[in-house]
């Protein structure tokens, strides 16, 4: 994967398959420190403690339809690649917290990308889950709640193609608002 926002989208869908009804998405840049980090928090079922060791192996998955699981360990591989580290937090029955921490400014960051595009597929993808995008800057705080906005569209569903629109224009000009550049 060459952009950050692909890892998420693959993280989030292991949450997703996990059954989580609420997954948090943070992304934290702060220039000042020179730290990219991201955080993705599910309510799903969580792993017990042999499942969370093996999650880090490339040659491990949980999932039938391939017999290697690349999420984590691509993830792992591109924050360590930049003098970074990735941390797995779970709880079977609880749910499961993923750290991924980055130098900023490392030249082997890989780009954020699409983040905008990839909240608004895992969206489209998973209408009965509710997501949460936080994304800080030392220019400020921008957030997208489904909660939030399935309050303000009433009966129309959240994977309508207008609201979905919606919600990535809103993304982008949010991210925009608070300095980040999704190249970057």
């Amino acid at each position: 994967m060459i952009e950050l926002s692909l890892h998420i989208l693959d993280i989030v869908e292991n949450s997703t398959r996990a059954g989580a009804g609420l997954v948090t998405i943070r992304i934290s840049e702060d220039r000042a420190g020179d730290r990219f980090r991201i955080e993705i928090e599910d309510d799903g079922e969580g792993m017990d403690d042999e499942t969370a060791r093996q999650a880090l192996d490339p040659f491990f998955t949980t999932k039938t339809v391939r017999r290697f699981g690349l999420g984590l360990p691509m993830l792992r591989h591109a924050a360590e690649r930049a003098e970074g580290g990735l941390e797995v937090k779970t709880l079977k029955g609880k749910g499961t917290k993923v750290n991924a921490e980055f130098r900023l400014s490392h030249i082997d960051r890989q780009p954020l990308g699409d983040i905008a595009a990839t909240i608004a597929a895992v969206i489209a993808g998973n209408p009965r889950t509710d997501f949460i995008y936080r994304h800080e800057s030392g220019s400020g705080i921008y957030v997208m709640d489904t909660r939030e906005v399935r309050r303000r569209i009433g009966d129309v569903p959240i994977d309508h193609p207008k609201i979905l629109n919606w919600i990535k224009s809103d993304i982008e000009s949010g991210l925009e608002g608070i300095g980040i550049d999704k190249s970057a």
